[in-house]
């Protein structure tokens, strides 16, 4: 059977920072990304708050991540974990759903720590032009793409904490800030919630959808929708940011034993200490697929970074 010393699932800025750091570090290191390497930052048309960057495509910053990895001698593989088992040495048994050679021929891999950076994904609203005019207007993050929309016309869509503390960044911004909200009140914390309807520079609609988002080349207008009275309106817009939630990609952490499974909040994230270590040890978590209060490309290679850093550690006591 194949082993590794550290078996890093998945490839956006967290796995990437996590290959390269485990590598240099001197272990054996496996890569895990079914999709493209890069993740969500993939996504990402201009990259200008990474340090020491200029304003390069994420897809760019991906392949250039890739390369040290690389360089340092970690692996990359199209390969889809399944789950995760103890093995009788102590480390780990992955299954794969697709092994393409790398691993044995019932699609394992044995790892000495398992490092998962699956990511999350940005819940959809599902309506015409979200996806057609995404990165052209459409955005899930406004640390990434606000300072685009200075002094613009910007639509809001959500009503939790996450969509309440964008609302506000983009306050800060300027320009005209409309939130719309489904419901007839904000579902953040009360204080998170109060900070939004007491900013003068935010305007809050509640029972309020966004239906449809029109535009040629970019953003044009929205097709906005009364959840009471079912009535229909169109108002130009510059760009709409949606905070309808994320859904963290933990199911390999769910599928561990329940003497190795690490703990998962309400909502899916994984749970982990300051040195991305969860409660099953061996295992790591870093970037979006833990709980954590930012979740940005630098954030997520700082993750990987630690988690690597802690992996090594934990493999030296264990050969100790």
């Amino acid at each position: 059977m194949r082993t590794v010393d550290l078996l890093v699932v998945g490839a956006g800025p967290a796995g990437l920072s996590a290959a390269q750091y485990g590598a240099r570090s001197g272990l054996s290191v496996l890569a895990a990304e079914m999709a493209a390497i890069g993740g969500e930052m993939l996504n990402i048309h201009s990259i200008e708050n990474y340090p020491g960057h200029g304003a390069e495509s994420g897809a760019a910053l991906a392949e250039t991540m890739r390369v040290q990895a690389e360089a340092a001698g970690a692996e990359f593989a199209a390969l889809n974990a399944r789950s995760i088992a103890c093995d009788e040495a102590g480390g780990f048994v992955i299954d794969f759903d697709d092994y393409g050679g790398i691993a044995d021929s019932a699609g394992q891999i044995k790892a000495g720590a398992v490092i998962i950076a699956s990511g999350s994904e940005r819940k959809k609203l599902g309506v015409p032009g979200e996806v057609e005019l995404y990165g052209c207007g459409v955005s899930y993050c406004a640390a990434c793409d606000g300072p685009f929309f200075k002094d613009k016309k910007i639509f809001v869509v959500g009503g939790g904490d996450a969509a309440c503390d964008e609302a506000r960044f983009l306050s800060r911004i300027g320009g005209e800030i409309i939130m719309v909200h489904r419901r007839g009140a904000l579902r953040a914390q009360n204080a998170v919630a109060a900070r939004v309807l007491n900013d003068p520079a935010i305007k809050v609609r509640f029972n309020t959808a966004v239906i449809e988002i029109k535009g040629g080349q970019r953003v044009e207008s929205v097709v906005i929708q009364d959840t009471q009275s079912g009535r229909t309106s169109e108002e130009s817009a510059d760009a709409v940011f949606i905070f309808a939630g994320i859904t963290p990609r933990s199911e390999l952490a769910a599928s561990a034993g329940l003497e190795i499974r690490p703990v998962l909040d309400h909502a899916g994230f994984i749970v982990t200490d300051q040195s991305m270590a969860t409660a099953a040890p061996g295992i790591f978590a870093a970037g979006d697929v833990r709980l954590s209060p930012f979740r940005q490309v630098v954030t997520a290679a700082g993750d990987g970074a630690v988690a690597a850093h802690s992996a090594g550690k934990y493999l030296e006591l264990r050969r100790r």
